[in-house]
């Protein structure tokens, strides 16, 4: 069983947002939705899994407006359903919810320095910890696994929750996610063993 795949999933970030383009945080479910370009992205998402004839077993995805619009274009080329995991939502990010990337490194540098030196503790902002949030994901896709074996799964999710799928899977300590570089419309791979796990490709984005 130790060179016996259990599992291959092909996660899916979604497409670009209004927030994503602007570099804001965002923790909330309704919105923003997929902006021009995040249709645009997915679209070549779509047919970039066409050109390559990938194979699919199910399709689940994240509780969000951006990302159940991501996986509704992704199951309709696959002429599937999907599943949405309400478990599989994004970071929590407290009082940083609709700050950009650069009014808090102005304005609280201090907190993205806590997140590298102690990722056990919760952000200044009062968001999830890297080693909580990593433990939520890893729960989640633990069971995604335990449920398919043998099968070939998409999930559509978040950029930091493939970060934490990652660093779960590789077993990569907790204040090296936020140097995992994933970006929207991209597509990440993870084949699932018994006692371990093989990142095939991350954040690929097709042209």
């Amino acid at each position: 069983m130790y060179f016996t795949r259990l599992c291959k999933i092909t996660f899916i970030c979604h497409g670009a947002t209004i927030y994503s383009e602007e570099g804001r945080f965002s923790d909330a479910e309704n919105y923003p939705p997929l902006s021009e370009l995040g249709v645009e992205e997915m679209n070549t998402m779509t047919n970039y899994l066409k050109a390559r004839g990938v194979k699919n077993d199910v399709i689940y995805c994240s509780p969000s407006v951006r990302t159940v619009q991501s996986a509704m274009m992704v199951a309709k080329l696959f002429k599937q359903d999907y599943v949405v995991i309400d478990e599989l939502k994004t970071r929590e990010c407290g009082s940083w919810n609709g700050k950009t990337f650069s009014q808090l490194l102005e304005k609280s540098p201090e907190g993205f320095t806590q997140i590298i030196e102690h990722p056990a503790q919760k952000t200044v902002a009062g968001g999830e910890s890297s080693v909580e949030f990593i433990a939520r994901v890893k729960k989640v896709i633990d069971d995604i696994v335990a449920k398919n074996t043998g099968n070939r799964v998409i999930v559509v999710t978040y950029p930091d929750v493939i970060q934490a799928a990652i660093c779960a899977s590789l077993d990569i300590p907790a204040d090296k996610l936020p140097k995992i570089f994933i970006r929207t419309g991209s597509a990440t791979q993870i084949s699932y063993y018994e006692h371990w796990a093989s990142l095939v490709y991350s954040d690929h984005v097709p042209l």
